[in-house]
């Protein structure tokens, strides 16, 4: 039955200013929850109603300064914050010699060839030497703060696997090392120094840039907010790229992260069972639970970030499907609330992308996609924290450390141990948008080492956490683990001092189990392990010393303290790479599992969380068990833009699906907005009406799906001039008590009020 949608004189002379100052507005600006960044000023078709609207970049526009740029999102009512690239960015003025009449295309990342490697027209990847810091905090960090700004983040600290060969690298080699630079593709040991290098340079950077802008805050009396915005370990160590990562987590002037996981980083192909496909929910499930590890025992903020479109060519349909995995992704971390809802909405909404995979014909975003995705990240606003945990056995970890990225670069001559046929043409194959076209002889066995720990377990539907290296030294860290699964054959350990925390967690009852060869040839570089009076010829001989076990073990358990160590002579790519390759790992965890909790390793197809009223589920193809999975109720299927209630969702395998429980509303007689492609303001509950406002981006489709006491007699919708809303829907669904409405949203607000008997 449709309510009657009227528009009363009488409400219309109390109709409200859809202003920008509003109590709203105000309290929304003391929000962070919800993020997205964007390098234009504000306009009808992007205001997606996020907390905080990132500015990117302190250019000057044709006709619009960069403060006039962050001004007009502020008098949207919006917190404005900062970001711009530290490895790349608008600095041309610091490259062409405009800054202080020198130029610097000298410290462009160079590959051995001599080739600049360019992000853009006169924008080469960095070399962040001190000369260019001064630059940066001088020109970008000073203007940010002097406009007012107390959020900045800095994006994509990179330094590629495949540079080094510049002028200004060779001289920070030798300021760094005491010795003259060495190429990196002549040995092992070369490249592990040249990416260690690459990693203490935009640790320095980032130390120095933050720092300061905090310091000049200070100054002014602000307190001055730094994040990073990075990917995950993960994708970096496959893309062979360098960045600080984990250890940044532990500094000062480090408040947080945004992890930069979507479609483009977890649809990488990775090998499962002697297969090597796409696996976007599992990869992007590991990329947001490595970030999770980096940031969570260090009581460090952490933005989980995604983008419902990417930037290799595929068609809408591809891009909704892969959003819809990813964002079901991050959402099975049930302590994270924080979230960039997207990057760039005017690519967006205002962009064209391809209609299909053979078609050279673009077009906008489906309506109904924008709908869709409009409902999901108006989810986020309300998205609570959750002591829950993610269905299936807890306590299974796997160790990973920034070294990961250390390891990367083409196979050398004498590094034989280093091949991994397996991945030969893998790069050729992947879909990957630009990051190996030159140099289709990468290879890339470590990301397997670390799948092969992960996925044995994850595809069967065993949620495995995480565990940093770099962070085994907090309370924290091992708090969700009880076996942890590790190896050497894809990472080195950095500090000696892991070591005797990992000796000491297993002492007091915890399980490893170290899969490895200890065979490759960065097993043997400079480091620690083998300098200054040590003679270990692997890292992993001194944590086996340190558990009293010695060095080089054979196959077997070993009881140590209340704990255990198990050694198996594998390295762990052979889990995945070779079919039924896995069987020997998972008895041990099994056995070990069992003989420490009492309990069985259970194996599934689901992943499936509650969070307040939301209920996450994500089924698993690859399994033997293909069963769907089926969940009853009074549900809002929030990947359906018409916001159907059904009282029975059944989901296949290789699908995920996202909806709203109305039997778990808190307070159930409150009059309340459940799901919504718009974010609502000013509310307001009278005995016999409800009343709101909603807001949301021009050129798309609002519906709503709103709880009420008794079905409405009469509802009002007013444009922002307290003209009727000509084009409004609406339907009652008695079971679940909500009124559906569907409307053209409008950034300057709607208002809404429902009557009831």
């Amino acid at each position: 039955m449709r309510a009657k949608i009227v528009c009363p004189f009488a409400f219309a002379t109390l109709l409200f200013t859809l202003g920008t100052n509003t109590a709203n507005s105000q309290s929304l600006q003391k929000k962070e929850k919800t993020t997205f960044q964007t390098g234009g000023p504000w306009k009808p078709t992007t205001d997606i109603r996020s907390d905080v609207a990132i500015v990117y970049g302190v250019s000057d526009h044709r006709d619009m300064t960069f403060e006039q740029r962050v001004q007009s999102w502020r008098d949207r009512g919006y917190t404005a914050a900062f970001m711009t690239g530290i490895a790349w960015g608008g600095y041309q003025e610091y490259f062409t010699g405009k800054w202080d009449g020198k130029p610097h295309f000298d410290e462009a990342q160079k590959e051995s060839n001599g080739d600049t490697i360019w992000h853009g027209h006169l924008t080469p990847y960095i070399v962040p030497t001190k000369n260019f810091l001064t630059y940066f905090k001088e020109k970008i960090i000073k203007r940010v703060i002097d406009a007012g700004i107390d959020a900045i983040y800095l994006e994509e600290p990179e330094f590629w696997a495949r540079a080094g060969y510049s002028d200004a690298f060779k001289k920070e080699w030798k300021d760094y090392y005491g010795f003259d630079w060495r190429p990196q593709h002549e040995s092992p040991e070369n490249t592990y120094l040249s990416n260690k290098l690459k990693y203490h340079l935009y640790y320095r950077a980032l130390e120095d840039a933050l720092t300061y802008a905090k310091e000049y805050g200070k100054s002014k009396g602000m307190n001055v907010r730094c994040y990073v915005a990075t990917h995950s370990l993960l994708n970096y160590s496959l893309w062979q790229i360098i960045s600080p990562e984990a250890s940044l987590a532990s500094l000062p002037c480090v408040d947080g992260y945004i992890v930069q996981s979507w479609t483009g980083t977890a649809r990488e192909p990775n090998y499962f069972n002697g297969i090597a496909k796409e696996r976007t929910f599992e990869t992007a499930f590991l990329e947001y639970g490595c970030m999770r590890s980096m940031t969570v025992p260090t009581n460090r903020k952490l933005f989980f970030e995604n983008d419902p479109v990417e930037d290799v060519r595929r068609d809408w349909s591809d891009y909704k499907k892969n959003y819809e995995t990813t964002f079901t992704a991050e959402l099975f971390y049930p302590d994270i609330d924080n979230y960039e809802v997207m990057p760039w909405p005017d690519r967006i909404f205002d962009g064209q992308y391809f209609i299909n995979r053979t078609s050279n014909e673009k077009a906008p975003m489906p309506k109904s996609y924008s709908t869709q995705l409009l409902v999901m990240i108006n989810s986020l606003n309300s998205m609570p924290v959750s002591e829950n945990h993610t269905s299936g056995t807890q306590g299974i970890s796997v160790l990973m450390g920034n070294s990961l990225m250390f390891q990367q670069l083409p196979t050398h001559d004498n590094g034989k141990a280093f091949e991994d046929p397996y991945f030969s043409n893998f790069y050729e194959t992947s879909g990957m948008f630009h990051r190996y076209a030159t140099n289709p002889k990468l290879t890339d066995p470590l990301l397997s080492d670390f799948y092969g720990q992960a996925l044995p377990f994850l595809k069967r539907g065993v949620p495995v956490n995480i565990v940093h290296l770099e962070n085994t030294g907090y309370e924290k860290a091992f708090n969700d683990t009880k076996i942890l699964l590790m190896s050497y054959s894809d990472m080195k350990p950095l500090a000696e001092k892991s070591h005797e925390q990992l000796a000491q967690w297993v002492r007091n009852g915890g399980i490893i189990i170290y899969s490895g060869r200890d065979d490759d040839p960065f097993q043997t570089v400079k480091e620690w392990w083998n300098s200054d009076g040590k003679n270990y010829k692997c890292p992993s001989d001194d944590l086996f010393e340190k558990l009293g076990i010695g060095r080089n073990p054979k196959e077997g358990a070993y009881p140590v303290g209340k704990g255990t160590l198990c050694v198996i002579r594998k390295d762990p790519k052979e889990y995945v790479m070779e079919r039924e390759g896995d069987t020997t790992l998972r008895e041990r965890v099994e056995t070990l599992y069992a003989q420490s909790t009492g309990a069985k390793v259970q194996y599934k197809n689901s992943f499936y969380l509650r969070r307040g009223p939301y209920e996450i589920i994500s089924i698993m193809d690859e399994a033997e068990n293909t069963d769907p999975y089926t969940i009853n109720g009074k549900l809002i299927d929030l990947f359906d833009p018409t916001l159907p209630v059904v009282s029975q969702k059944t989901v296949a395998p290789g699908h995920q699906a996202y909806l709203y429980n109305i039997q778990q509303v808190t307070n159930p007689g409150k009059p309340q907005v459940l799901a919504s492609a718009s974010r609502v303001y000013e509310e307001k509950i009278e005995k016999k009406s409800y009343s709101f406002v909603v807001k949301s981006p021009a050129n798309t489709t609002n519906v709503m799906r709103v709880l009420l006491p008794a079905e409405p007699r009469k509802i009002t919708i007013l444009d922002a001039k307290g003209q009727p809303v000509t084009d409004a829907k609406s339907s009652w669904d008695g079971d679940s008590k909500t009124s559906f409405l569907s409307f053209q949203n409008a950034p300057e607000g709607i208002k809404i009020k429902f009557d009831w008997k």
